[in-house]
């Protein structure tokens, strides 16, 4: 019974990473890109997902409730798995071991990302707009803060997507694993180019 909860849990904690808090994170990281187009551009972006119907029930039941339990799960995971590199220094292993050190700095940078920004505009009435991004990223320590957190979490989405799909049984062969190694490389140079190119926008 136990081990079908663990299954049960590390199935979903896969799923919730990729779906619905991954697309979350493409999605953010474009909006954010917006910034390259100047300040009108990244304003009116986000007016527009101030704007969204049922905005509250998404942010609540779409992005906040699966991200603190794929957070958690994932903190039980990084706590509890036997890291082995000493003995078996392989690719894998690397990227294992730095998924979990990821996923432990997100809940960090998160953490403090949804403070300064999200319940700063829900509390103090503090517009989320390209000059509040242009305050913060002023100071050079936030600057880097932010570089590490958004490299993090490109990495953290497109490593976990590669192990979403062997998870799944949708990459079983060797073979196919190698290929998608490779294409979330891809993923993982793509979206860290778009994440970076809009915090360079904002100083």
């Amino acid at each position: 019974m136990a081990e079908n909860h663990e299954f049960f849990h590390r199935k979903l904690h896969s799923l919730l990473g990729v779906i619905p808090v991954g697309v979350f994170l493409t999605q953010h990281l474009f909006i954010n890109h917006f910034a390259t187009r100047g300040e009108d551009a990244f304003n009116a972006a986000a007016r527009f997902m101030e704007h969204l119907p049922f905005r509250y029930f998404l942010e609540i039941f779409i992005i906040f409730l699966p991200l603190v339990y794929h957070a958690i799960y994932g903190v039980y995971i990084a706590f509890t798995a036997k890291n082995n590199l000493r003995t078996y220094g392989t690719f894998r292993n690397w990227m294992f071991v730095l998924q979990r050190f990821t996923g432990v700095f997100l809940i960090i940078f998160i953490s403090w990302h949804v403070w300064e920004t999200r319940l700063a505009n829900l509390f103090n009435d503090v517009p989320v707009n390209f000059q509040m991004m242009e305050n913060i990223l002023s100071n050079p320590y936030m600057l880097a803060f932010y570089i590490v957190g958004v490299l993090s979490a490109t990495f953290h989405f497109s490593n976990g997507l590669w192990s979403f799909f062997v998870s799944w049984g949708l990459t079983v062969s060797p073979r196919s694993q190698r290929i998608f190694t490779y294409l979330s490389l891809i993923v993982f140079v793509g979206l860290s180019f778009i994440g970076v190119r809009a915090l360079f926008a904002f100083v």
